[in-house]
């Protein structure tokens, strides 16, 4: 498990470039990094990673690259003189996909002289529950399906999953501290649930283990921001978690 003083990725969902810019000046202080995913890069592309990655801060290019394993490796090229600390691709691609990737991003990072980004495997989304998963015809056992991929990511060469908090204790035990676990559907007991279905609060998901914590809307759409980050942080610290 990661020792970062402050585990917390905020999610900046948003097309709009100002407004992300703005918002994580204010946040890079109370936040351990940002999130940015399709929302943003599809608005904004790689300037835009440029523009936040200005505030210091750790990036997570939350892009869950899903594609024939040719072409997410070159994706995954094309990303690494970004310089993102972490790149999340889908589990579901499967192993030949996902050791690509891997391949991938140690190439480029050694071919631009570049610390190498760590590659994260979404397993099950936090959106999703049983009833979801039987409608695409996976296993219907969140936890089930969880434990089958993230084996199939460290087997490949990743360096850890994304995962809902419930599979945090059992994922730990199997793997060990050194894989990596990014847990989003956090959310502090203050505020709402909003579209996840499995969720925990922040320092439960440290307690029990999480490297990261995607945290989002508590924070975007909080009526003060930095605040709300700033409580998160002072929350975690109280746990000393």
């Amino acid at each position: 498990m990661t020792d970062a003083p402050n585990p917390v990725l905020c999610a900046i969902d948003t097309p709009a470039m100002e407004m992300a810019v703005k918002l994580t000046g204010e946040l890079a202080r109370w936040v351990g990094g940002f999130k940015l995913g399709l929302e943003f890069f599809g608005a904004n592309g790689p300037e835009g990673i440029r523009a936040i990655a200005r505030t210091g801060a750790p990036i997570c290019l939350d892009l869950k690259l899903h594609d024939i394993p040719n072409t997410v490796a070159g994706a995954v090229k094309a990303l690494v003189p970004l310089q993102p600390a972490l790149i999340t691709v889908h589990a579901s691609g499967g192993r030949a996909m996902l050791a690509a990737a891997a391949a991938a991003a140690k190439e480029a990072a050694n071919s631009h002289d570049l610390p190498r980004p760590r590659l994260l495997g979404v397993t099950v989304m936090t959106s999703l529950d049983e009833a979801d998963l039987r409608d695409i015809g996976q296993d219907p056992l969140p936890g089930s399906q969880v434990d089958r991929l993230a084996f199939l990511c460290q087997d490949a060469g990743l360096d850890g999953v994304v995962c809902s908090a419930l599979e945090i204790e059992r994922l730990r035990r199997r793997f060990g501290r050194s894989f990596l676990l990014m847990v989003p559907g956090v959310r502090p007991d203050w505020t709402t649930q909003d579209d996840q279905k499995r969720i925990t609060t922040p320092a439960e998901a440290r307690r029990l283990g999480a490297d990261y914590l995607v945290i989002g809307r508590p924070i975007t759409r909080a009526t003060d921001p930095a605040a709300a980050a700033k409580r998160i942080a002072k929350e975690l610290e109280a746990a000393q978690v």
